[in-house]
């Protein structure tokens, strides 16, 4: 089966309803889906930050976190000294450069919302 890696934009966008949502589940349908061990912690901090400028919608925001149990999303282990390397090649940051390098490393592509990411991972496809 063809892999992708996700990023924290396009799960967000899936979890909490976000315009780009369809899009995103038709990317991402009928693929094995990776992403490294952050992705946890940046969609937790996109649920604070979206719940503390609409505090009254933290419950609905805390429910639709709590979803991410359900996705069939691999925890992948990245190379850091790599990573460094290639957010120092590209301007990404380190962040944003362990989903690239995640997806040169399984020969797949990212899925994302972050237009300097997507620009770079073009590019590495060129």
């Amino acid at each position: 089966m063809a892999v992708k890696v996700v990023d924290a934009s396009a799960l967000a966008a899936l979890l909490f309803g976000e315009p780009q949502a369809e899009v995103v589940a038709e990317q991402l349908a009928g693929f094995r889906l990776f992403a490294p061990g952050l992705l946890w912690f940046e969609l937790a901090n996109v649920c604070l930050i979206k719940s503390r400028r609409h505090p009254e919608e933290q419950a609905k925001l805390f429910t639709a976190f709590r979803l991410r149990g359900q996705l069939a999303i691999e925890d992948a282990v990245v190379d850091h000294d790599g990573v460094l390397a290639l957010a120092a090649a590209t301007g990404l940051t380190v962040y944003d450069a362990s989903y690239l390098w995640l997806a040169r490393r399984l020969g797949g592509e990212v899925v994302t919302l972050d237009k300097q990411l997507a620009t770079a991972e073009g590019s590495s496809r060129s």
